[in-house]
């Protein structure tokens, strides 16, 4: 809608006003004037018919057409108005301006009908014969047994004539009012339109965020007290947002730094708010995704569900939900109303927590126990079966004998290994968590040739085939006895899966400060399907194969533990048909 200025507005009503008001005043004057000259004007007329009706009533008596005819004549001569006589039947007996005989019977003119019924008839309208306004008086006049009409009339044009020079006068002085006004009007309107621009210059500059604009007092009452009432608006906004900015901020400090991901939906399922950690769970973007329902946020019919519950007025719920391009994900969903100050209902919140590493070490934790019960089971069998065997039907030759003795011992030790490997993978737990691990600066190359020596003790046929490749100036802080535990392992399986006679490559490389000693051999290699879970307790690719070589299926993870013990962590290549390659990679090194 089209707006007016101030000026305009003010002026406008005020020049219609004034007009409204001369145009009533004229035709009010106007009317009244007009009044009084037709009163005046119908007494005059009714002068003369009182002065006419005693002449008449003679000839009328007498039927004397003649006589009424001049007599009518003769009084339009010393008057000028209009006279005719009108019979009780209506039949026009005399007029001043035409023959009888030439004029319609007259008994349902207005004014006739009105004299003869004994009042005064009185009316004024267009006269064909005269061919202008008319006003006509009509009084009956007594002629024994019958009655005649005697009727005057003049023109009303003098009379509008009158009026108009009446309406002229007051129109031009109602025009001069309505300039004077005019012109007053505009230089009021005009100062308080200025006034109102500074107010409005102002309001915008508090609308723009300059809370420290003050307005300046206007000269009129009301407007300085609009000014006063926009200068109090100014600092109580400026206190009022400062103090929301503050409060947003910490609101929005405390979400992006929490770790559950926080969801927040109005009643029409539409996504109000979401935190960073909200939006990497759910693999959005946070900006783009205000404005958005739950079904495209969320992508997951239990989210929306949860929601949607909630908002049918559910109470709380609690749900673990499976999210992300493969379901790897899982997220602990807790869904909630979401409530006004006067308690009613703006929406649902959805806290959302990734519970994914607690899902693994929960399914770790139960194979864990599984693999545990099965590997001890496997050799404790194994014993118990050979001594109930013993002691049941001792074998009476003494290979036999000796040979489940052999097979006793061998699964005892196989147990034992176990046990040790479990103590040490609990140890070395432990000693990461409590921070009770001693660390010194040592060459790697001093702990690789131990680890080599140790071998010759073991295994002197193999110690040949194990390659170093270390500069002897690189060390790192590490727990020596640890590492050598490690890099046997390793150089244990590389060994173990090798084809004999094959070389196993122990090889050391520094950068950025990180230490990567790899063990690499030419065995058979590992699909990469098993690669994400080798380090795993207790998992192997071949189970027969490693359990026929004396494996505990601790090996790997010890590894990986000790590597994390130093802050470092294992690593694992492999290709089918060409090796595998392990690797520690241990933080600190330094090349003097």
């Amino acid at each position: 809608m089209r707006r007016g200025t101030l000026l305009w507005a003010t002026l406008a009503p005020l020049l219609v006003i004034l007009l409204m008001t001369l145009v009533l005043v004229t035709a009010l004057s106007g009317r009244a004037a007009r009044t009084f000259y037709l009163d005046r004007t119908g007494d005059h007329l009714e002068a003369l018919i009182a002065v006419a009706a005693p002449r008449v009533t003679e000839p009328a008596t007498m039927g004397d057409a003649a006589a009424l005819q001049a007599l009518c004549r003769e009084l339009f001569a010393g008057t000028g108005a209009r006279f005719t006589v009108v019979a009780a039947d209506g039949r026009v007996l005399g007029d001043s301006l035409e023959p009888p005989s030439q004029l319609d019977n007259h008994h349902d003119r207005p004014e006739v009908a009105a004299a003869l019924g004994g009042a005064t008839g009185r009316s004024m309208r267009y006269s064909a014969t005269r061919g202008e306004r008319l006003l006509y008086i009509a009084r009956r006049a007594a002629t024994g047994d019958s009655a005649v009409v005697v009727r005057a009339a003049l023109p009303i044009a003098a009379i509008d004539h009158q009026l108009r020079a009446i309406y002229g006068r007051t129109a031009l002085a109602g025009l001069g009012i309505a300039a004077l006004a005019a012109v007053i009007g505009y230089l009021r309107a005009r100062s308080l339109g200025r006034a109102l621009q500074r107010v409005q210059a102002g309001a915008e500059a508090i609308a723009d965020g300059d809370l420290g604009v003050r307005l300046a007092a206007a000269e009129t009452e009301e407007i300085a007290a609009v000014t006063a009432a926009m200068n109090r608006m100014a600092n109580q906004l400026g206190e009022r947002i400062a103090t929301i900015e503050r409060q947003r901020g910490e609101l929005e400090a405390v979400l992006s730094s929490m770790a559950e991901g926080v969801v927040a939906v109005d009643n029409t399922e539409t996504v109000i708010g979401l935190n960073a950690a909200g939006a990497q769970l759910l693999g959005v973007d946070a900006t783009r995704a205000t404005g958005r329902s739950i079904q495209e946020v969320g992508r997951h019919p239990e989210l929306t569900r949860l929601a949607q519950d909630v908002l049918a007025g559910g109470t709380p719920a609690e749900q673990d939900v499976q999210v992300g391009p493969l379901a790897d994900t899982w997220l602990q969903v807790r869904a909630t109303g979401l409530r006004g100050p006067d308690g009613s209902r703006l929406g649902a919140l959805l806290v959302l927590d990734n519970v994914t590493r607690l899902r693994k070490l929960e399914t770790m934790r139960r194979d864990f126990v599984a693999n545990v019960s099965h590997e001890l089971k496997t050799p404790i069998t194994s014993i118990k079966g050979f001594v109930e065997t013993i002691i049941d039907e001792p074998p009476a030759d003494e290979a036999d004998l000796q040979r489940f003795l052999e097979i006793i011992r061998r699964q005892s030790d196989r147990l034992d290994s176990i046990i040790t490997d479990l103590l040490a993978l609990s140890r070395l737990e432990q000693d990461a968590e409590g921070g009770g691990m001693e660390v010194a600066s040592t060459p790697l190359a001093g702990v690789l040739e131990r680890v080599v020596r140790d071998l010759a003790a073991r295994r002197p046929e193999h110690a040949a085939r194990v390659s170093v490749d270390c500069n002897a100036k690189v060390t790192a802080p590490l727990n020596a006895p640890l590492l050598e535990q490690a890099v046997g392992n390793l150089v244990d399986n590389a060994l173990k899966y090798s084809p004999p006679g094959s070389v196993v490559d122990v090889h050391v490389d520094v950068a950025g400060g990180m230490a990567r000693i790899a063990v690499a051999d030419r065995g058979p290699g590992i699909a990469a399907e098993h690669l994400p879970r080798l380090f795993e307790r207790f998992y192997r690719v071949d189970k027969a194969r490693s359990r026929q070589m004396g494996g505990t299926g601790l090996g790997l993870a010890i590894v990986k533990h000790i590597a994390q013990a130093h802050g470092g962590h294992a690593e694992v290549a492999s290709e089918v048909g060409r090796g595998s390659t392990f690797t520690i990679v241990l933080p600190g090194a330094r090349t003097p």
